[in-house]
């Protein structure tokens, strides 16, 4: 085989491995639809401890405006303080994940802001196209207690006195 043919193929396994990425679920929502809904794993690409399961609309050969979705996350390893150190801890915080859900310029984009009152982190997923009058968007919380990354609120409160 020649090298443009080795290349191609290469290039088309890698194709096919890279669609296989997160898919976790695929549910049919009948034989007359080709709509399904499909089932993505994401890791939190800052905080590797976290994983959130999406579930949104995959509309196939289909002019559909598919964005309602659903996100779950939990904690799936350590949580440190160093993974916390390296968040935007402003009150919009950041996109962590981004998905193009139709040919009509719409994305399911998913946010991560963390609530430093409550030591927790928000994931916020929002569609960004409005639909029917409104965004749809869901939320799923992984609250910081229990790992290592949590600070007990009376040790906060309590002055740090020097020794001489």
């Amino acid at each position: 085989m020649n090298t443009f043919v080795k290349s191609v193929l290469a290039a088309s396994l890698l194709f096919v491995l890279t669609g296989c990425g997160d898919d976790v679920g695929k549910v049919s929502l009948g034989l007359f639809t080709t709509k399904d809904v499909i089932i993505d794993a994401k890791q939190d690409p800052k905080i590797p401890g976290v994983t959130c399961h999406i579930s949104r609309i995959e509309a196939n050969l289909d002019f559909a405006d598919p964005s309602d979705m659903g996100i779950s996350c939990r904690q799936t390893g350590p949580i440190t303080a160093a993974d916390i150190a390296k968040i935007d801890m402003g009150k919009h915080g950041e996109v962590v994940f981004t998905e193009s859900l139709s040919i009509l310029f719409k994305s399911l984009k998913v946010r991560r802001i963390y609530d430093a009152q409550h030591q927790t982190l928000l994931y916020l997923s929002y569609s960004t196209k409005e639909t029917n009058g409104s965004h749809k968007h869901a939320l799923s919380t992984v609250p910081l207690f229990g790992s290592q990354a949590w600070v007990d609120p009376a040790l906060k409160a309590v002055p740090k006195t020097t020794t001489p």
